[in-house]
């Protein structure tokens, strides 16, 4: 019985330094600390089907010490080759302009995404796209050249 308790609480001093690393390295909101994983975006945003490549943050990423039931992910996606063409042979789009989205970084967990995104982007968008209701919203930006989305969601899942 005492070895199996010296062997938990080792296992468990094991996972601290991990779980403290992962937490301060999300905590700190230096440039360049934001997620890769594409999963949860193709999960979010269905239509965009599969992604490539993705760079975005959450606003749960930094515990500010002021929990929210709200969840806003902000960031960049690449999309499958084909699948712009797709959108915009289905959906009706406008262009953005070149102030366009990528420079509303305002939020506080927005800040590892300034200066991210495709160079000189020429954006468009469907407002067929956006999703508006009672606690979730979706927008949507597309860069033709780079085949990149640009988006903002809160509550994306519900």
């Amino acid at each position: 019985m005492e070895r199996r308790r010296v062997i938990g609480i080792g296992a468990g001093l094991a996972v601290l330094p991990a779980f403290w690393v992962l937490r301060h390295v999300v905590a700190s909101g230096a440039k360049g600390e934001w997620h890769t994983d594409t999963a949860p975006l193709e999960r979010a945003f269905p239509l965009l089907g599969p992604l490539t490549d993705g760079k975005w943050v959450s606003s749960r990423d930094n515990d500010r010490g002021i929990p929210s039931p709200e969840l806003v992910v902000s960031g960049f996606a690449r999309l499958a080759p084909g699948k712009l063409a797709a959108l915009t042979a289905a959906h009706v789009f406008v262009p953005e302009g070149p102030a366009g989205p990528a420079h509303d970084f305002s939020s506080w967990f927005e800040k590892p995404l300034r200066g991210e995104g495709p160079e000189n982007p020429q954006w468009i968008r469907s407002h067929e796209l956006d999703r508006e209701g009672s606690g979730y919203s979706t927008r949507l930006w597309f860069d033709r050249r780079s085949t990149t989305v640009r988006f903002w969601a809160l509550n994306p899942y519900g």
